[in-house]
């Protein structure tokens, strides 16, 4: 009876959450943000995109404004098979399909022979990948967490209805929109003149405000919050120093710095430099904020609000160079099935 009525309680929170009526607009246009409420399931019961249904042309232009420079940085980790990861999702292997050699030997296609006409050895290199569609930078898709008994992901749906032999079928990757937005960096780690947060720091509202105040910037709504933690300053060429990466890598936000995030500054989606943005372990009240969870800020922002999460973003340079606001551009590989955009190289455009 005790875990029955814990989920009907969850079921009723998750349901004001959802189902609150839209606010008028209070920033940039924002149709379906409620500041002390955020987003949550407010586009009717078929939708899969959440809270990046709210861009718009307007928004989309106002946002590419930023980059009056034309400076690009690079927000992509480069990937390979020894790249560091997070142990729920299986290693990448890159192998070598055909070599100019290979077809030379195999001669199994008539066309790349001397006698068909190939004198000049036209050939060619080409790869078979093996590889999780939740490794390096990547976006995490809205069907990526369940959670619930009956494991449920975004806007209810559910696994026994719409997870299949080769993916699911309702919010995989395909349907995140190309995101043009306006990005914020808040770089925790350089306000407080660390290389990089300690392992297991839990990112605070204090720490968040302090930062954006120091660089004399806010998230506004429908911005793309980009926290610093510093750990991708030691990914390297590939990210296979796994103990120092893994040093830093559980540092991040908890829950009242996600629901401040989102509920008072109105985040259209939230990234980090980590594998997984949220402080780990997580806080225990956090996770029974969500009924409990080892992963309670991802429950809260896929499952609940409709967020997507952006892990191992590069913000090095930015972090470098001092800027804190640009045009957040990305899209992601269009692979139906998939519950996240993999091996991404998003760009902050300034």
């Amino acid at each position: 009876m005790k875990n029955t009525a814990r989920r009907l309680l969850l079921a009723a929170g998750i349901a004001a959450i959802a189902f609150a009526a839209p606010a008028a607009a209070q920033d940039a246009g924002m149709k379906r943000w409620k500041q002390g409420t955020g987003w949550g399931w407010v586009w009717g019961p078929e939708d899969e995109v959440g809270a990046l249904n709210e861009m718009t042309d307007a928004s989309r232009a106002a946002a590419l404004r930023l980059a009056a420079q034309g400076r690009a940085y690079d927000l992509g980790l480069p990937y390979d098979r020894n790249s560091y990861r997070w142990p729920g999702h299986n290693p990448g292997e890159i192998m070598t399909f055909r070599t100019p050699e290979g077809v030379a030997r195999q001669r199994d296609l008539p066309f790349t022979t001397a006698e068909q006409g190939n004198t000049g050895h036209t050939r060619w290199h080409s790869s078979a990948m093996f590889i999780s569609d939740n490794v390096a930078t990547q976006i995490d898709g809205l069907a990526h967490i369940t959670h619930g008994a009956d494991n449920h992901w975004y806007n209810n749906f559910r696994a026994d209805q719409w997870t299949g032999d080769f993916g699911v079928r309702k919010a995989d990757v395909t349907t995140i929109p190309p995101i043009v937005a306006r990005g914020v960096m808040i770089d925790v780690a350089g306000q407080k003149g660390m290389e990089a947060l300690p392992s297991n720091y839990e990112i605070t509202v204090a720490d968040l405000e302090a930062a954006l105040r120091a660089q004399n910037v806010d998230v506004t709504p429908g911005t793309v919050a980009l926290v610093r933690t510093g750990t991708a300053r030691f990914w390297g060429e590939n990210g296979s120093d796994h103990a120092k990466i893994g040093q830093h890598d559980t540092a991040g936000i908890g829950m009242a710095a996600a629901r401040w995030l989102v509920e008072q500054k109105g985040a259209m989606m939230i990234a980090s430099d980590t594998s997984g943005l949220e402080v780990l372990p997580p806080r225990p009240a956090d996770s029974q904020f969500v009924g409990g969870s080892f992963n309670p800020v991802h429950v809260y922002l896929l499952v609940n609000q409709g967020v997507h999460i952006g892990e191992f973003h590069n913000m090095e340079r930015l972090a470098a160079d001092r800027v804190y606001e640009f045009a957040y551009v990305a899209t992601t590989n269009a692979i139906r099935g998939t519950v996240a955009g993999t091996a991404l190289r998003p760009l902050a455009l300034r």
